[in-house]
């Protein structure tokens, strides 16, 4: 099922051996842009006609009333709801333990040196929505940015096909005091929170995962707005070896799988019994799996077993692949954390699947993909934050570094730059500045 490489002792996985589907098609770059001029143009009038076309969605509000959030409520079970707050709890506590505090140092000469840690003032979250709903991913954007001190929170999520939001999704909004929502997808609502419109103010930034076109769309306004991430296809790589549970293995196989036929899946194992123990597990397992076509084309297409003659080239191809979830499940899994350079979350042990990490750990599941994480974070709270350098030299600090400052610049042939520290010192001694030629 899952296409198969054999490694010999001292043959290295390279990249020409994966395949990954997560690159930026120029037609649908060409789309996005489309929309996004046409957003920046007409504002309110491009997104109901854009939703009309692409969503077969007609909408005469774009934002979503309190009355339908109230709904939402009512309309959710209580067990929904504790787990929601039960996740909710969690995210909060991982994530205020990243918060970084404005600091400041002085030394003997007056010399004030520090860095200003500043919220964002406003944020946009894309919750993908239309026929599938994700109020974790509500959870994931809107948490961090609170606890980082945003003050404002706009949230666009696609309708269903009636021109509602999903009440999970609405009741996770709820659940974190965000209430600013508005009924809209697609690259039309990166548009909206990039450039604003009449009815949707445009944020500092923009986080939260969606399809192709919200990914091609994040990428054109980056620069005009910050973005968090290009996400692409989900990916989960799971490390075994000989004590690894093949049914375990097989379950978080699918478990990523499902979400997307784009969606890769890597096994990397010493243990060279393993890969047909999963495979044996993974067809009992697809025999009454709803979503067994979707998981079966994700195996087939975007599939991957590395067999390794050791743990070290073991762990040299998770490097190699980096990727979004890295789930270890071998004898002493705490001992190979160190080793582990290139992951964007890692799951240790048979008794945590990727799974938790998705809902209730505390973690951010928003994380790189297509092997980005050799360079990149999970969504945190510094994501929402912006740092600003703080300097302030005093006359004797001056006196002590200027000299430098003016031999640096002058080797620049910046006469400016150092005139800006001669006529200081000049002026507080009472002597010509000597750069520059006579005053």
């Amino acid at each position: 099922m899952m296409r198969r490489i054999e490694l010999e002792r001292g043959r290295r996985l390279t990249p020409a051996d994966i395949v990954r589907t997560g690159g930026m098609d120029v037609e649908v770059l060409g789309v996005a842009q489309r929309i996004i001029d046409d957003v920046k143009a007409r504002g309110d009038e491009a997104l109901v006609e854009h939703t009309a076309q692409l969503d077969k969605v007609t909408l005469t509000e774009l934002a979503v009333t309190q009355d339908e959030i109230e709904a939402a409520l009512e309309a959710v079970d209580d067990d929904f709801r504790s787990a929601i707050a039960t996740a909710a709890a969690a995210i909060e506590d991982f994530h205020r333990r990243q918060v970084t505090q404005s600091w400041f140092s002085t030394d003997e000469s007056g010399i004030v040196l520090g860095q200003k840690v500043t919220p964002l003032s406003r944020v946009g979250i894309y919750v993908p929505g239309g026929r599938a709903r994700y109020p974790s991913s509500v959870l994931m954007n809107a948490i961090p940015a609170i606890v980082a001190g945003v003050s404002e929170i706009a949230m666009v999520v696609p309708p269903a096909p009636d021109g509602s939001v999903d009440p999970h999704v609405l009741a996770a909004a709820a659940e974190c005091g965000v209430s600013e929502i508005y009924k809209v997808g697609g690259a039309q609502a990166i548009a909206a929170l990039a450039y604003g419109t009449e009815t949707i103010a445009r944020v500092d930034k923009i986080t939260g995962p969606g399809n192709a076109y919200v990914t091609a769309a994040k990428k054109l306004v980056m620069g005009d707005v910050g973005i968090d991430m290009l996400a692409g296809p989900s990916e989960v790589l799971i490390l075994a070896d000989e004590t690894a549970e093949p049914v375990f293995c097989a379950a978080d196989l699918m478990a990523q799988a499902e979400h997307d036929p784009r969606a890769a899946t890597y096994l990397v194992t010493t243990d060279p019994t393993l890969p047909d123990d999963v495979e044996a597990a993974l067809a009992e397992l697809l025999a009454d799996a709803p979503r067994a076509e979707v998981i079966e084309r994700s195996l087939v297409d975007n599939g991957l077993i590395v067999i390794c003659p050791d743990i070290d080239s073991a762990l040299d191809a998770a490097d190699l692949i980096a990727p979004e979830h890295l789930e270890v499940m071998m004898a002493e899994p705490f001992e190979l954390l160190g080793a582990i350079r290139n992951a964007g979350a890692i799951f240790l042990g048979p008794w945590t699947p990727e799974s938790v990490g998705d809902y209730v750990a505390g973690p951010n599941h928003v994380l790189p993909t297509g092997g980005t994480a050799r360079f990149s974070s999970p969504l945190s709270v510094d994501d929402f934050v912006k740092k600003s350098s703080v300097i302030s030299y005093s006359l004797a600090g001056l006196e002590m570094d200027g000299p430098s400052v003016m031999t640096i610049a002058e080797a620049e042939g910046l006469d400016a730059h150092a005139r800006a520290v001669g006529l200081r010192l000049a002026l507080a001694y009472g002597i010509e500045d000597g750069v520059g030629g006579d005053e």
